[in-house]
Order: C-alpha cells, then sequence, then structure tokens
C-alpha cells in the first residue's frame, strides 16, 4: 500500500468531485473457476484498490459524502476460515492503514443504502458484481459523474504510480529477454509462455494479462498454442507484468525463432520499427493521440508503398482507410492499474471527450485512445502489420481500396505473419519518458543477442 494520506486526499477529491449523495465501491470477491472452492487467483477491483488500497477479497466500501463518512465493510476470518487459510490481517488494520474511520459487517450494506439519496456506483464487468448490486437496491444506469470523476483521478499519475509502473515493466523486460532467449526451433509456445509466467511470478506479481505469443503474429491477440517453433519463423510476444501493487507493463517484440531475419523480413521490420519511432518522438503534451495514431499510419502506408504493396498517395490512402488491410488496430492505450487503464469505465470517456467522439471506419474505430495527451498520462505505443488471410481475400474479392492497394504484390504475403513493437511511455511536461529499462528493437540490437 501506499502511505493511508495518498488514499484519504483521493477520496477528498472525489467526495468534492461529486459533492453530494453516496458512493459505492464494491470489492472483487474470489470466484471459483469450476467448481466454488477452486478458485482463480484473486485480483481485487482497480477502482477499490486505487481508493482504499486494500488488497482482499468480500470487501464493499461506502463513502457517504453527506455525513462525511468512509465505511469498509466484511466479516473478520472465522476460526474455520483460518483453519483453510492461516491467520488473516484484521479489517481494523487494513481500514487503519488505508486511513478509514468505519468499519460494519456485510449484511449492514443495505442499511447503509437507506434514506432516498443518490447512490453513484461505477460499471459492472463481474456478473457477482451486478447481483450484489441488485441485492442492495443499486440498479439502474452506472454514474456518468462518477465515471468522469474517476477517470480524472486516475488518468494523471502521481509519482509514486509511476514508480511502481516502473518496476512491472521492469519485470516485463526480463520476461521477454527470456522469450528471446528460449525461442529456438523444437520448443512450443506454451512452453515458453511457462517461463514467461513464472518470470512474472518472481518479480512478486503475475501477469497483466495472459501471454500472446506466437508465430502466426497476423493474429492480433493470438495466444500461446502447443505449436512447435520452427527456423524461419518470426516469434511475436505481446506480454506484461503486474506487480505486487497490480500495476502493469506492457512490451511487444517480433523476433526470429533462428538467429537471424530474413531480409524480406528485416524489411518489413524496419517498416514497423520507423513507425514506432516517429509515433514516440511526436509524443507531448496537447497533441490528440489521434494524430499520433494517424502519424504513424502514413509511415507504415509509405514503408509498405516502397515495398510495392501499396500505392498512390499515403496520407490519401491512410484517410480512405487503405492501411487497414495491414494495420487493423490503434496504436496504443493508457495503462496503469489496469493494463488497458479504466477499460471497464468506457473508452469514450477514457480515451475520447465529448467533442472528440471515436470513428466508424474500420481500424480506427479500434483506436482506444484518442484525445489530447496530458503531463502524467501513461500509455503504450505498439504500431504493427498483419498480414491476415482472409481479411486480404474479402477486400481482394471486393477489389477494395484498389486505387492504394496493389493486390498482386501483396499475394505474395499471404503468409508471411505479422510483426508488432510495443513500448510504455509517460507524458513529461517537455515531451514524454521511456519507461523501463531499455529493451533490444533494433534489427542488430536483436541479432546481437544471439
Amino acid at each position: 500500500m501506499f502511505s493511508k494520506e495518498i488514499y484519504q486526499q483521493r477520496r477528498n477529491a472525489l467526495k468534492k468531485a461529486i459533492g453530494e449523495g453516496i458512493i459505492i465501491l464494491p470489492g472483487n470477491e474470489d470466484s471459483g473457476m469450476n467448481y466454488k472452492d477452486n478458485i482463480y487467483p484473486f485480483r481485487q477491483d482497480s477502482c477499490f484498490l486505487y481508493f482504499t488500497g486494500i488488497d482482499r477479497p468480500d470487501l464493499c466500501f461506502i463513502i457517504d459524502i453527506d455525513n462525511d463518512q468512509e465505511i469498509l465493510f466484511g466479516d473478520e476470518a472465522t476460526v474455520e476460515d483460518i483453519v483453510w487459510t492461516g491467520p488473516q490481517k484484521a479489517l481494523s488494520e487494513s481500514a487503519e492503514q488505508s486511513g478509514i474511520a468505519f468499519i460494519r459487517t456485510k449484511n449492514e450494506v443495505e442499511s447503509a443504502l437507506r434514506g432516498g439519496r443518490e447512490v453513484h456506483f461505477l460499471p459492472a464487468y463481474r456478473a457477482e458484481t451486478t447481483i450484489k448490486l441488485n441485492s442492495w437496491g443499486v440498479t439502474g444506469k452506472p454514474s456518468v459523474p462518477l465515471i468522469k470523476a474517476v477517470v480524472a483521478q486516475r488518468s494523471i499519475k502521481s509519482s509514486e504510480e509511476v514508480e511502481q509502473i516502473e518496476l512491472a515493466v521492469s519485470t516485463t523486460v526480463l520476461m521477454h529477454k527470456k522469450a528471446m532467449e528460449l525461442s529456438r526451433a523444437g520448443l512450443s509456445e506454451v512452453a515458453i509462455a511457462g517461463h514467461l509466467q513464472a518470470v512474472a511470478i518472481e518479480g512478486g506479481g503475475n501477469l497483466a494479462f495472459p501471454v500472446i505469443l506466437t508465430v502466426n503474429g497476423q493474429f492480433l491477440h493470438n495466444h500461446p498454442t502447443t505449436n512447435i517453433l520452427q527456423d524461419g519463423q518470426l516469434v511475436l510476444c505481446d506480454s506484461g507484468a503486474e506487480n505486487s501493487m497490480h500495476y502493469a507493463g506492457d512490451l511487444t517484440r517480433t523476433f526470429p525463432v533462428g538467429k537471424t531475419f530474413s531480409s524480406i523480413q528485416q524489411e518489413v521490420y524496419n517498416i514497423v520499427l520507423n513507425a514506432h519511432q516517429a509515433a514516440a518522438n511526436a509524443l507531448k503534451p496537447g497533441i490528440l493521440f489521434k494524430d499520433v495514431h494517424l502519424l504513424a499510419c502514413e509511415q507504415l502506408a509509405i514503408g509498405l508503398k516502397d515495398l510495392g504493396l501499396m500505392k498512390g498517395d499515403p496520407k490519401e490512402a491512410v484517410a480512405n482507410g487503405a492501411h487497414a488491410l495491414f494495420f487493423q488496430c490503434g496504436l496504443g492505450h493508457m495503462m496503469g492499474l489496469d493494463v488497458h487503464d479504466m477499460e471497464n469505465l468506457g473508452e469514450e470517456y477514457v480515451g475520447y471527450t465529448e467533442e472528440l467522439k471515436k470513428s466508424t471506419q474500420f481500424g480506427l474505430k479500434s483506436l482506444r485512445l484518442g484525445r489530447s495527451l496530458e503531463p502524467g498520462f501513461v500509455l503504450t505505443v505498439e504500431p504493427g502489420l498483419y498480414f491476415v488471410p482472409d481479411l486480404i481475400d474479402s477486400w481482394a474479392a471486393e477489389n477494395k481500396n484498389a486505387d492504394f492497394i496493389n493486390y498482386e504484390k501483396v499475394a505474395e504475403f499471404r503468409n508471411f505473419g505479422g510483426i508488432r513493437i510495443e513500448e510504455d511511455f509517460l507524458i513529461t511536461a517537455q515531451g514524454s519518458r521511456l519507461l523501463g529499462p531499455p529493451l533490444e528493437k533494433t534489427i542488430e540490437e536483436i541479432h546481437g543477442l544471439f
């Protein structure tokens, strides 16, 4: 946990932003995998963590703004519980560490919500949370004022948070070094992925998200399978660690199974690397991340034109969405306590504004973050090129964007796969700063590892 003063300051800012009524933040519960007592690893709700720092299941936190009370609801472990788990920290100790004055049992939550006052709650992403809220009489739509207030606070990372994120990124770097070390012909994707999770756990936390490690990098979120690696293939590894305080790292590297990239792999890789560097160099306060995304797209289009896969004016090609045959997703996302930070609160609030709405164009509609950047934002930059045979066939059959795409040449790349490069950045008053220790990303640096 951080100091209790940090959590108190966060809650005071939240109360000031909302003004009146009741704020309810249910914590997460243990959740069974295939029966009740065989549970998934517990992960606390990120907003509950942000405002209380308390990392244990079956709790609820209420801020009664009108009566200036903060109440933690939960039950102490019984002797029978302790038989299975060992001694547990008393709720009073957790509350004191968070600066929370009042403790009540779980069955008192409903009575604390009575009185006809407005109850502010956030969107639920677990069914059990919705069921709990309904059982307490909390129904209707989530509170937009609360969503906006939380997003405003959590978007700006404090120095203490940046320190935690860098710890997670540092472990993530070690995960990727392990992936590069192990990715040799004859080993399976899942075997390598298991080692990466071990590195994350050894770092004091666990995975920030399920490992993406695949020789089929053309598919954006392809998780590891029993595929056996072969010389000449490319491995795309997108993985991240979550540290002990649940802050995330998220990096991607693409590298050869053998010791070197082939000449054509090098050409495509450098197109992605150039787009990545152009986007990273453009990061600064006040710039729309949407514009950084479009800049990266134009750089990809320029490289693809040089390679003979695209034609015409790159800027016009991007405006028409022609590049999305090769780059179907967004350039990056916010990162913090969630690897896609606050995504459960709604992209329209986290990544966009009342003035800037999300596009409906294929490719651009997958951009999670479009808004103007501010000092304190932590985000990822991850351009890529993906050659998806089914998408190529679909577009070619329609002769879609034929003014910008050379389908005859594209057909030669049907089995190429995909390449993505991702790094994490803090927006500063002057521009941006790479988070964590540098991880090899140029052709020369990656060749130097083998």
